[in-house]
């Protein structure tokens, strides 16, 4: 629909209390149903605008159907003319000066196969994933958000884009007044939220980082000097990615995906590969999460093909480990001891304080988790490898210490689960009562998804008592 072309909704309808709330809550059962009786249209009517089919719309209607999709929110607010503020969105495009000089038209605001990766449409998608992130309340943003990630060729082919040089952003714009001392402020906030995420893991700091994220967006939609509008596209990719592992640790896996994906567009116009290389790693570790190895495996090359040069040892050694968990998934030993050793190799050549602040994270001890981590894949199959796991998880422990926070939590519950496997009940109820108390001071949803995998080693052993206690206190903390 071009810019002139009127709305079917008188603009009396779209000022009545009712349908501002369904609208503002994403309650299109209630707001389809007063478009009907106020607006007079039919649901047939409602389904041409909104390019939805009246099957759709009748099932949405009776609220045998939700809306979660924000491409069809985005169909909604153009199709009847409402206003993006409405449902949580940037302005649409329709609602812009027909004349206005040089306005982006950007997409279908979750179409994120858009060729030319424009640092505009990059802006527009920050704008309106934040926008309705924040507008939802709990309970309507838990309805809307989850949902299964997108994997195989379409999330593959839509990446494509990142390993295209960046093209200059458009003109037009108002211009913008910050420098380059707030850019370093909104960096520290964004280091800030990070330490956050390591420590605590999602919750309720989501909402303070997608506000922050919110308010670059709000920046760039300005015309910046270039060395200032670079720098916010880099803060924004960072913000991005912590709320990609905030959202994922909620268990919000198709909100954590926009995020990673928002991010890696983000580092593309900050002209930051190595970081991009670190948002598909994260993308990589979703996959993998979600048994998808080969999705992740293809996201670890096309991170290691897109950075070759930018991207530091220790960066290098991050995304070895990456390549290395998915040949663990496959079963394939041989090639995680080589990539395992590759990763050894390029951590070797790291400085102590080589590497931009957001990998400083991966030293030795993450090196170790990690390998710990990965043994215990391959000891799930083959018991033979629970004892090198549980070595390397060990080093861990002692090096990083309480102080990780979630790692440690994973950590000790991977150490548990080594001693089950290798037949050291004793050791297993101990460690199983030490991940239970760090877990109950993190509100990671990994971190109980793990507990939940080490639960069934409980199961069937009710003749120890110690082992009936270490099973009562999984339960009782996965109960709340």
């Amino acid at each position: 629909m071009d810019a002139i072309t009127p709305g079917p909704l008188a603009p009396e309808v779209l000022e009545r209390d009712g349908l501002k709330r369904a609208l503002a809550e994403h309650d299109f059962a209630a707001a389809f149903s007063l478009i009907k009786k106020w607006g007079g249209l039919s649901q047939n009517r409602i389904a041409a605008a909104c390019q939805l089919t009246p099957g759709k719309v009748s099932l949405i209607i009776s609220g045998q159907q939700q809306v979660t999709s924000f491409d069809v929110i985005c169909r909604i607010a153009d199709g009847l003319r409402i206003p993006g503020r409405m449902v949580g969105l940037a302005d649409r495009p329709w609602e812009r000066q027909p004349d206005a000089p040089d306005s982006p038209t950007p997409p279908t605001a979750w179409s994120y196969d858009d060729a030319s990766w424009r640092p505009t449409v990059t802006v527009q998608l920050a704008a309106d994933l934040t926008r309705s992130d924040l507008v939802m309340d709990r309970r309507a943003a838990t309805r809307a958000l989850t949902g299964a990630a997108m994997s195989g060729a379409s999330l593959l082919d839509s990446l494509e884009g990142w390993l295209q040089p960046a093209p200059a952003n458009e003109r037009g714009r108002p211009r913008g007044r910050i420098g380059q001392g707030e850019v370093q402020e909104l960096e520290a906030t964004a280091r800030a939220f990070r330490a956050w995420d390591h420590r605590f893991g999602g919750g309720l700091r989501r909402k303070a980082v997608v506000g922050q994220l919110n308010e670059v967006a709000g920046h760039l939609e300005e015309r910046q000097a270039p060395d200032v509008e670079r720098g916010l596209f880099r803060v924004m990719a960072y913000l991005g990615g912590t709320a990609a592992t905030m959202a994922w640790d909620s268990g919000l896996q198709k909100q954590a995906q926009s995020y990673y994906l928002l991010a890696l567009r983000a580092a593309h116009a900050g002209d930051d590969p190595a970081f991009g290389a670190n948002v598909l790693a994260g993308m990589a570790r979703q996959m993998l999460c979600r048994d998808r190895p080969q999705d992740a495996l293809e996201l670890v090359h096309l991170a290691q093909k897109g950075a070759p040069k930018a991207a530091g040892p220790r960066v290098r050694a991050m995304l070895h480990t990456r390549e290395a968990w998915a040949y663990a998934a496959m079963g394939r030993a041989a090639a995680f001891r080589r990539a395992t050793g590759e990763a050894a190799e390029a951590l070797a050549m790291a400085d102590a304080d080589e590497g931009p602040y957001w990998i400083a994270y991966f030293d030795e001890a993450e090196l170790a988790g990690v390998t710990g981590g990965r043994l215990l894949d391959l000891a799930r199959n083959d018991p033979k490898y629970a004892e090198a796991a549980a070595s390397n998880i060990r080093d861990a422990l002692v090096t990083r210490g309480a102080e990780a926070g979630r790692s440690h939590a994973l950590d000790l519950i991977g150490l548990a689960e080594c001693h089950f496997l290798m037949g050291d009940v004793t050791g297993a109820v101990d460690q199983t009562h030490r991940a239970v108390d760090v877990a109950a001071r993190t509100r990671s949803s990994r971190v109980r998804a793990q507990l939940g995998q080490l639960y069934p080693y409980t199961v069937g052993r009710s003749a120890s008592r110690t082992v009936g206690e270490a099973r009562a206190r999984i339960r009782e903390l996965l109960s709340n």
